[in-house]
């Protein structure tokens, strides 16, 4: 069983912060009821293509970006802006430990589904609001997506070629970085709202941002400023308190160095055929590295393009100095680590027969990460979950059908 196999998680949530904090609960065994909207469903049910291929090479029609963080989920299509949709959230509600949601500030207090409704009728409810920039401040009505906030929130002003560089900008993150931060930070929040519940038996509201998350990981480029005054700038792939930390080209293409101590730094000095670079009082320590980046980087560029990519990483390893390729997603799934770690999971799906996912990096040793199902079609278990949870007959759910509630 699952380390979470007894809570039961009423995902209200859409797009990606708010399903990946589900799956990442449902992955640990938690019931996580996903509510959707009839006819459409979630909005990344149609962010394609690319969508999932049956056996017969044709769409299915499952968007890839929906499959990323939906699994271990029952899919219950509710219409809530009717009065019978709510009765049934309400009655889900009161049998939930979890509610997840990332609808605007008040959005769901119209139809009775906020937090000050639902507790009321639920006093243990952990109730976990998602939204772009909280339940206060002057942006609060606001709606928030990743990619926005990811410059709003200063992440892009660190990412990308620095200024007088060819293709010199800001340039955001190639995934949606805050949103994945955001459900993680969220699933987080739910756990520790979970074991205080156990001491107090009262459940509580979590208000979580996009923009709070995403200033909160700046992490040491914010400290940065914050002990300085001054803005970091741009640096490409470099680092900007280590010294060499980025990509360098080679015979071949380009590879990773990241050297993280003087010790390392006379080893691949050693390695690189320029020892003495280790001794000269302007590389010998990371600070003085730091201050002359701009003339120690330039000669390490041009001695790494005498060796391929491979060369180098096998010359490194050997003599204990970090460092790696810069490898593409069929490189990455073909690496021998990620195949001894199992990161590619193998689900049956009611649709294309098989559907290859991204394993969780949660590895538990007594309650480990189970894969119990491929993330559900469109309402899959809409009868499933109202008759079991809720105790409806088959002929009350046909009612509610036929009305278009479900």
């Amino acid at each position: 069983m699952g380390a979470l196999s007894s809570v039961k998680v009423l995902d209200l949530s859409r797009v990606l912060a708010g399903p990946w904090a589900g799956q990442i609960l449902g992955d640990l065994g938690a019931e996580v009821t996903k509510v959707e909207r009839p006819g459409c469903g979630d909005d990344t049910r149609a962010w394609g293509p690319p969508y999932l291929k049956d056996g017969n090479g044709e769409s299915t029609g499952e968007a890839a970006y929906y499959l990323s963080a939906n699994r271990n989920k029952a899919s219950v299509t509710i219409d809530f802006t009717r009065p019978q949709g709510q009765q049934l959230i309400r009655a889900l509600a009161a049998k939930a430990d979890v509610v997840i949601e990332n609808f605007k500030v008040g959005g769901l207090a119209a139809y009775g589904l906020d937090y000050a409704s639902l507790s009321a009728i639920n006093s243990r409810l952990i109730y976990c609001s998602i939204t772009g920039f909280g339940q206060t401040g002057p942006y609060a009505k606001r709606a928030g997506y990743d990619f926005m906030v990811q410059g709003l929130g200063g992440l892009m002003s660190l990412t990308g070629r620095p200024q007088g560089e060819e293709g010199e900008g800001p340039v955001k993150v190639g995934v949606a970085l805050t949103d994945i931060l955001t459900g993680l930070y969220s699933t987080v929040a739910i756990l520790a709202a979970l074991a205080e519940r156990e001491s107090s038996g009262q459940g509580q509201h979590i208000d979580m941002a996009l923009l709070d998350v995403q200033v909160a990981c700046l992490a040491n480029q914010a400290m940065n400023y914050l002990t300085t005054g001054v803005a970091p700038k741009r640096l490409g792939n470099a680092h900007p308190n280590i010294v060499p930390y980025q990509d360098f080209p080679t015979a071949d293409g380009d590879f990773i160095l990241t050297v993280g101590n003087d010790q390392q730094f006379r080893k691949f000095s050693k390695v690189a055929g320029f020892e003495h670079w280790a001794d000269d009082p302007r590389f010998a320590t990371n600070a003085a590295r730091v201050a002359n980046r701009m003339t120690l980087v330039p000669l390490i560029r041009q001695a790494t393009v005498f060796k391929t990519t491979a060369q180098w990483v096998a010359l490194l390893e050997a003599a204990g100095v970090p460092c790696g390729p810069i490898n593409n997603l069929e490189d990455v799934f073909a690496d021998p680590q990620v195949k001894a770690r199992e990161l590619e999971v193998v689900l049956n799906h009611p649709l294309a027969g098989v559907l290859k996912q991204v394993a969780s990096p949660l590895r538990l040793s007594r309650t480990p990460v189970e894969y119990r199902s491929a993330p559900p079609l469109l309402g899959e278990h809409t009868d499933a979950v109202l008759r079991e949870q809720l105790g409806l007959e088959p002929e009350a759910i046909g009612i509610l059908r036929r009305e278009g509630i479900i």
